[in-house]
C-alpha cells in the first residue's frame, strides 16, 4: 500500500516538474504513473547493481549522492523507453532525481 502511495505521489511530482521545467515533458498522469512504476523497478534491480560498487568505493559515506547519480542515469534510460515522456538534458534528469529522492525521504519519515 505504501509503495502505491509513493508511486502516485512521485507521478504527481513528475507532472508538477514537467509543468515547471522546460526540459521535462510528460503526456498525462497515466503515463507518469507508468513511468514511475518502471523507474521503481529499474531502481530496485539495475540501480542496486550500479549503486553497490559505488557505495563500497565511498564506504557508504556518499550514498545519498550515489543514489541521485544512479537515479539520474536511470531516468534518462526510462525516457528512452516511453514515447510520451521526454527528458532534454542531464540537468533536468538530475533535478527530477533530486526531487524524487527528497520526496522519498520525506515520505519515509512521515509514513
Amino acid at each position: 500500500m505504501i509503495f502505491i502511495l509513493k508511486v502516485l505521489i512521485d507521478a504527481a511530482l513528475l507532472l508538477i516538474l514537467a509543468a515547471i521545467l522546460p526540459g521535462i515533458s510528460i503526456k498525462n498522469y497515466g503515463n507518469a504513473v507508468f513511468v514511475m512504476v518502471v523507474l521503481a523497478i529499474l531502481n530496485a534491480t539495475v540501480g542496486f547493481l550500479l549503486r553497490l560498487p559505488l557505495n563500497l568505493i565511498t564506504l557508504g559515506l556518499l550514498s545519498f549522492f550515489v543514489r541521485i547519480f544512479v537515479s539520474t542515469i536511470l531516468i534518462k534510460f526510462a525516457a528512452n523507453l516511453f514515447k510520451g515522456f521526454t527528458i532534454r538534458g542531464w540537468a533536468a534528469a538530475f533535478i527530477l532525481a533530486f526531487a524524487i529522492a527528497v520526496t522519498g525521504m520525506a515520505l519515509d519519515y512521515l509514513l
